[in-house]
């Protein structure tokens, strides 16, 4: 909490002068363009910068004052509003995070003047009480599992039908090859939406590779790259794409772009797949997110038989308990993997017999 000194003696320096000179808006807009630009000198994204940025501001226009004058009670406050407004657990960690991460700035780079220029101590608002907690423990028993893999059959058999009908093929293409590579792959919104035509490796190992270059790192370490192969006929997906879609639309590095050849954004993405499901004419509740698509890579490639690690590598978590929370296995999980054991014990012991 930002701590007033009485009497405290203003200390002289062009820094202290400029800030006091600009105020206290114009001072903290300042910062917040030091934070924006610390991101890209630490290798960020320019979509994970934008998306950043655009989630801080908003936490500080609701906070309404100085981020160093803000006391625990009005972050409680701002998330409270986060809250009214039916903003998910998820998403309101990741605003809490964001000014978490931008008061470490301040207290990194900008304490001694904030204290020389406008009297205050910098300390952490956000504590034990108001820490958002992770989405994980947010879930509930009512939380909406994964698509199934007959519903996965039964998208994709939508979109197909999509690139053989629809009024521009390059679109309806670019749909179809994109949310596979999610489902498939496991990608997080972000990545396929940063990943650039040199990023297809199709001699690399057995199946081909994604090199995704600006994978989610740990807390301020910057982007984690990693390569993911091309399971379940992907590598086919995307060469066809590269081949008869991408050249459709305009030249860029881009991948899976718009047909301008621009950068598809994650919220693009997202509402791009909410369409799809309203031209689909499926139910509320058969519907899912981009992210739910990771989920049901997770879930899938476990319940047929996929090592726990090897999904931890593919969805490029730093520790396999993560993965372990993306993985929702079926109702009948257990007594399907029950029949598998029985039946290879049987197969096993007629074997031995034989």
């Amino acid at each position: 909490m930002g701590i007033v000194k009485p009497g405290l003696r203003v200390i002289t320096g062009a820094a202290a002068a400029e800030a006091s000179e600009l105020g206290a808006e114009a001072f903290q807009a300042a910062c917040v363009e030091g934070f924006v630009a610390s991101w890209s000198a630490r290798g960020f994204s320019p979509v994970t910068i934008e998306n950043g940025a655009g989630v801080l501001d908003r936490f500080l226009d609701l906070l309404e004052i100085p981020a160093w004058e803000a006391g625990p009670d009005d972050v409680d406050r701002v998330v409270g509003e986060l809250v009214a407004r039916g903003l998910a657990a998820s998403t309101r960690r990741d605003y809490v995070q964001s000014f978490k991460d931008f008061h470490r700035f301040l207290v990194a780079r900008k304490a001694s003047e904030i204290e020389a220029t406008f009297g205050v101590v910098l300390d952490n608002p956000v504590d034990e009480f108001n820490a958002a907690r992770h989405v994980g423990n947010d879930g509930s028993p009512s939380t909406r599992p994964p698509p199934t893999p007959e519903r996965m059959v039964e998208f994709f058999d939508f979109l197909r039908e999509r690139v053989a009908t629809a009024r521009k093929f390059a679109p309806a293409g670019r749909d179809y090859a994109l949310f596979r590579t999610l489902y498939h792959c496991g990608l997080r919104a972000d990545e396929a939406a940063s990943m650039e035509r040199s990023d297809l490796h199709f001699d690399r190992g057995p199946f081909g590779k994604l090199h995704v270059r600006f994978g989610k790192g740990a807390r301020g370490s910057g982007p984690r790259p990693r390569w993911v192969p091309m399971l379940d006929h992907v590598d086919l997906v995307l060469r066809w794409f590269s081949e008869d879609v991408r050249p459709r639309m305009a030249e860029s590095p881009a991948l899976f772009c718009d047909e301008g050849g621009g950068v598809l954004h994650r919220g693009t993405i997202r509402n791009r797949l909410r369409h799809l499901h309203e031209i689909e004419g499926v139910p509320v509740d058969r519907r899912f997110s981009p992210h739910g698509l990771r989920h049901a890579c997770a879930t899938h490639n476990y319940e047929r038989g996929m090592d726990l690690v090897a999904i931890q590598q593919m969805l490029g978590h730093w520790h396999v308990g993560t993965t372990m929370r993306y993985v929702t296995p079926s109702a009948t999980f257990i007594e399907d993997a029950y029949r598998r054991a029985i039946s290879k014990a049987l197969a096993d012991l007629a074997e031995e017999q034989e």
